[in-house]
């Protein structure tokens, strides 16, 4: 029993001993040298003092202007994988972009209403069935004079859809005499639902017009990707000039009568069925039918 009753007090002894020992460990008990050292910081990315799109200025004193932009801001500029992939595809199709706009006599900006629609994909598609770097449907496609069928979409022709949503903003901004900035807000909702709002609300202001959540926030997604890739390293990318990817290198070679094999034909001019497919998104098969002799410009490269 004198066993037991031994083993017992040496138990608290240890057990007291311990407790005493980590409760009063420096360790433990202290608290840190500093305690406001935050790891991972994460800063709001800087907005700046002023702003304009196609020479319109944005009322960023306006606190539902300057929240509504700030927003955009802070979901494209932590979405790191899209819009790095965005900054090296814009090396590639600005210079093809940009002077069809300045030729056609639409603002500069009007790029980066390109970037919000596509992510600059030249191939993507929509669940509506809107495709190519400007997302034409096929109906609005055909009223802009695009050829589109089975073996030709040119929705796809970065040239030809690039004119085409020219077409679109000088055609809609003459029969209506709205600002770039409305013009921009109708490529998201439609002329009809851009005109039933503005009257409706009497108002013609972009920003003085209540929209539905897309075409709400669709300008200002606009704005945010002009002003991170106006100044990319001020929102922390640091891509460098060989990071980004180089436009391709191409001969066009005219061609006025069909073709039957697209694959052969990439053969026979030294190149691939995959160059002439990914230059050429246009071309929907592996034929070019061509009764009436029209004339297509193919690109021909070495990938």
């Amino acid at each position: 029993m004198k066993k037991f009753a031994f083993i017992g007090i040496a138990v608290v002894l240890v057990a007291t001993y311990a407790l005493f020992t980590f409760s009063t460990d420096p360790k433990v008990t202290e608290e840190p040298e500093n305690p406001t050292t935050i790891t991972n910081q994460t800063y709001l990315p800087q907005l700046p003092d002023t702003l304009s799109f196609a020479g319109e200025n944005v009322p960023l004193e306006r606190i539902d202007v300057r929240e509504a932009f700030e927003r955009e801001m802070i979901t494209n500029t932590f979405w790191h994988s899209n819009l790095i992939l965005i900054m090296k595809r814009s090396a590639r199709y600005f210079p093809v972009i940009e002077p069809i706009l300045r030729e056609c006599g639409v603002p500069d900006d009007f790029k980066y209403l390109c970037v919000a629609e596509s992510s600059l994909m030249p191939t993507v598609k929509s669940p509506a069935g809107a495709v190519g770097l400007w997302q034409i449907l096929e109906t609005t496609g055909r009223e802009l004079g695009l050829e589109i069928n089975d073996e030709v979409d040119q929705r796809y022709d970065i040239q030809m859809s690039t004119r085409a949503a020219c077409k679109y903003l000088l055609r809609a901004r003459e029969n209506n005499n709205w600002s770039w900035t409305l013009l921009a807000a109708s490529y998201n909702a439609g002329l009809n639902r851009v005109a039933k709002n503005t009257s409706q609300q009497h108002q013609t202001n972009y920003y003085d017009t209540l929209w539905g959540d897309e075409t709400g926030r669709y300008v200002f997604r606009i704005l945010a990707f002009k002003t991170i890739m106006s100044d990319v390293r001020t929102y922390g990318f640091m891509l460098e000039e060989k990071d980004l990817y180089q436009p391709y290198e191409y001969e066009e070679i005219v061609v006025n009568q069909g073709i039957e094999d697209i694959a052969q034909w990439a053969i026979d001019h030294g190149t691939t069925y995959k160059a002439i497919k990914t230059l050429n998104p246009w071309l929907r098969k592996n034929k070019l039918t061509n009764a009436r002799g029209k004339e297509y410009k193919i690109l021909v490269a070495k990938l």
